[in-house]
Parts: C-alpha cells; sequence; structure tokens
C-alpha cells in the first residue's frame, strides 16, 4: 500500500469518526469567549474592580454634609424624698419620671487642608488600580486558555501520528504472516512484528489518556462541566513577525504589572497629601433642630418642653502633636521613594523577561523549519523502506528504525509548533496585547 494513500485513508476514517461522535469543533476564539464569561478569577475581579468604581464618590472622600437624625426617650419610676431650705419635706412613692429627645442635626466640613480633594483622586486611583489587577488576571487566564488550548492541538497531531503508526504496523504484520507461510520469513520476524505493533497501541493508549486530561484541564479553565466532549481544531498558527522593540514600547505602556506599580506610586503621593492636610486647620458647620419634653411626678417643675433651631461653626488646628505629623510625613515621603524603587525594578524584571522569552521565541521559529524538513526527509524514508520491506530486501529492524523515525520526527515538528506558539503567548502576555 502506497503511504499517500495509507494517510488518505486515515483522514477519510477520521473525517468518518468526528461526524459519526457529532463532537464541538472548539476554535480558540471560541474558548476565550467562553473563559471570559465563565471563568471564576476572572468574575471575582471583574466584581472587585466595580467595588473600586462604586467607591469613587464625593461622599466617600468626605466632600458632602452628614444629616444625623437621633431620638432618646427615658423613664423610671422611683421613690423619692426631698427636703427643702425652709425645713418641709416630701416624699413620694413609685414617682414616674420620663424625657424625650428627639431631632435632626447637619455637619459638615468645608475645609480641612484640601484633604478630601485627595482622598477623592486616591479613590480614582484606587479604580484604576482595580481596572489594571482585571486587565492582569484576564491576561493570565487567557493566556492559560491558549497554553492549554494548543496543547490539545498538539496532542491531536501526535494521537494521528500514533494512529498512523499503528496501521503501518498491523501492514507490516500481515506481510511478515504472509511471509511465514509461504516460508520466505521465519515465526521470529511474526513475533517481532507483533510486539512492534503491541507497544504502538499501548502508546496510543497512554496518548489518548493524556489528550483525555487535557481536555478536563481545558473545561476548568473554561468553567464547564469537564465531561463536555469536543474537538480543536488541528493547526497551530505561529506568529513569526514580532519585534523585540515593540513588544518592549508596548510593555511599558500596556504590561498590567507595571502599570500597576505606576499607580500605586500615584496613590503615594496622594497619601502624602492627605498627612500634609493636618498642618491646615479643619472647619465645620454645625445645625440642627431639636424637640425636648419632660414630666416628673416629684419636683419644683412637673413638665417641661422646648424646641428649636441652632447652627454654629467649630474649628480646629493642630499645634503640636509630639511631632507625629513630622514623622507621617517622612514616612509617606518614603513610601513614594518606595514606590518610585518599585517601578524600576519592575521595569528591569519585565525587560529582562522579554529578552529571554523573545531568545527563546526565536530558536523555536528556527525550530519549526528544521523539524519540518526533517518530517520530510523522515517520509520519503519511510516510503523508500515500506518498499524494500515488501520485497524483502531489508531487515524488519530497518524498517522499525526508519517508521520509528518518522513518527518522532512527526511528534517534534508538533512539539516545536507548540513550543514556539508558548513562546509567542509569554511574549504577548508580558507585552499586553493579547488578542481576545
Amino acid at each position: 500500500m502506497n503511504i499517500k494513500i495509507l494517510f488518505s485513508s486515515l483522514l477519510i476514517f477520521f473525517l468518518c469518526l468526528t461526524k459519526g461522535t457529532a463532537q464541538e469543533v472548539l476554535t480558540i476564539e471560541d474558548a476565550m469567549k467562553i473563559a471570559l464569561e465563565n471563568n471564576f478569577e476572572i468574575k471575582i475581579a471583574k466584581n472587585n474592580s466595580k467595588i473600586s468604581e462604586t467607591n469613587v464618590t464625593v461622599g466617600n472622600a468626605g466632600m458632602l454634609p452628614v444629616a444625623t437624625a437621633s431620638i432618646t426617650d427615658n423613664n423610671n419610676v422611683t421613690n423619692s424624698s426631698q427636703t427643702r431650705q425652709d425645713g418641709t419635706s416630701t416624699s413620694l412613692n413609685n414617682a414616674k419620671n420620663n424625657s424625650l429627645n428627639y431631632g435632626v442635626s447637619l455637619g459638615w466640613t468645608v475645609f480641612d487642608g484640601m484633604r478630601m480633594f485627595a482622598r477623592l483622586d486616591q479613590l480614582k486611583e484606587l479604580q484604576k488600580l482595580g481596572d489594571s489587577e482585571l486587565k492582569r488576571i484576564v491576561l493570565t487566564k487567557i493566556g492559560q486558555v491558549n497554553s492549554a488550548y494548543y496543547d490539545l492541538v498538539q496532542q491531536q497531531q501526535q494521537l494521528a501520528a500514533l494512529d498512523t503508526t499503528i496501521v503501518i504496523s498491523k501492514q507490516r504484520l500481515t506481510l511478515a504472516q504472509n511471509r511465514f507461510s509461504i516460508g520466505k520469513a521465519s515465526k521470529l520476524e511474526v513475533l517481532n512484528a507483533q510486539v512492534d505493533l503491541n507497544s504502538d497501541q499501548v502508546a496510543l493508549l497512554r496518548q489518548k489518556e493524556s489528550y483525555a486530561n487535557a481536555k478536563i484541564l481545558l473545561n476548568q479553565y473554561l468553567a464547564r462541566d469537564p465531561k463536555i466532549n469536543f474537538t480543536v481544531t488541528n493547526t497551530v498558527s505561529v506568529d513569526n513577525k514580532l519585534v523585540l522593540i515593540d513588544l518592549m514600547d508596548l510593555a511599558q505602556k500596556q504590561n498590567p504589572a507595571l502599570e500597576s506599580q505606576i499607580i500605586n506610586k500615584r496613590i503615594a503621593e496622594l497619601q502624602l497629601k492627605q498627612v500634609k492636610a493636618n498642618r491646615y486647620p479643619v472647619v465645620n458647620l454645625t445645625s440642627g433642630y431639636n424637640f425636648s419634653e419632660s414630666q416628673s411626678s416629684l419636683g419644683f417643675t412637673s413638665s417641661a418642653s422646648s424646641k428649636g433651631f441652632n447652627y454654629g461653626f467649630n474649628a480646629s488646628l493642630n499645634i503640636f502633636d509630639g511631632l507625629n505629623q513630622h514623622r507621617n510625613e517622612k514616612v509617606a515621603k518614603l513610601e513614594i521613594e518606595n514606590s518610585q524603587i518599585a517601578i524600576e525594578q519592575q521595569n528591569m524584571i519585565l525587560n529582562t523577561q522579554l529578552s529571554t522569552a523573545f531568545q527563546t521565541y526565536l530558536t523555536n521559529l528556527e525550530l519549526i523549519g528544521l523539524e519540518e524538513d526533517n518530517v520530510t526527509i523522515a517520509k520519503q524514508n519511510l516510503d523508500i523502506t515500506l518498499d524494500k520491506f515488501r520485497i524483502g530486501t531489508i531487515t524488519t529492524l530497518d524498517f522499525r528504525t526508519a517508521q520509528l523515525n518518522y513518527v518522532n520526527a512527526k511528534v517534534r515538528y508538533s512539539n516545536a509548533q507548540y513550543e514556539a506558539k508558548l513562546s509567542e503567548i509569554a511574549l504577548k502576555e508580558l507585552a499586553g496585547n493579547i488578542n481576545f
């Protein structure tokens, strides 16, 4: 049987199998969409981002007045006695006394050294920090989905290669049995062919197990039932046009880890503004409306009531607090300095990661070309060896070697594509530029 016919038959077999099982064909675009909608960590990060957004209000910054309603009702029953200055006395058992107070008060801080404005800006920066964290988690999870998806593609290609070698091994066993039946081969040749076929079938079972587990892992990233069955596309498309300097420029603008450090510095600067605000006076406006009523069974006054409106203001200024203000400002400045150091450190880490990942990426691109050539050469060698094996001019060992060389070349080529894709994903994740 010609090797081309063999591959055609195998392809038809896979097409029929796919049609018969009617499995879902999951594209990488569909996988990323499902992950964005379902992934638990992304959902939590989205809610945390919404919390940060919800906290950005002028009221939370302390710019709005605070109105408070209150009511107090006190009642007591006592045995009382009173002796007056003129010597007369009065006593009463089970004397009832009660008082009722209620009203509304309003307080408004109209000046606090601009602390409230710095606080509002800080809340906005915290919102940006939440958005940056959401972006980081999304990029990480989308990167995991991409890696898991293309791992499945690679394993699917390896399954096809192992299926091919089993077909060849079965053909070899049939030839060996035919040659043995007409006396042109020994029983040893048949047994060797059977052992090799069994070894190939074991390898196929192991690969099927690995493929099934990889599907379960991808379903986990997609936050769906691990039993959902599907197939993936059979090609790995690697972007071979990435440029290191462009990636570094993008990373400076879009890398969420670096972005977070820059935001943290801005938050530290705003914290210093709030600390410095303690050097200025705090002015509060106050007003309210109150009603008071009391009743007493014993005393000069049996009942009393009052109601009315009050208003005013108060101001306070910190004159000396044991040098705590100076200490707090010094600490806040050190926090800003630490933030700047963290930015420089993150820049160095980012450039190092990009440089090493890019070198790996270039190596993997070269390996794709080499392994593709190896597959072509190994296939030609297998074709020639198969023809020679049919006419009995080479040993079974030579045939097996050619067979394994072809399978291994296919596996290495698949691995090279997968490793190159992983390098591409890592570079785009560092640059904050994964498309989804």
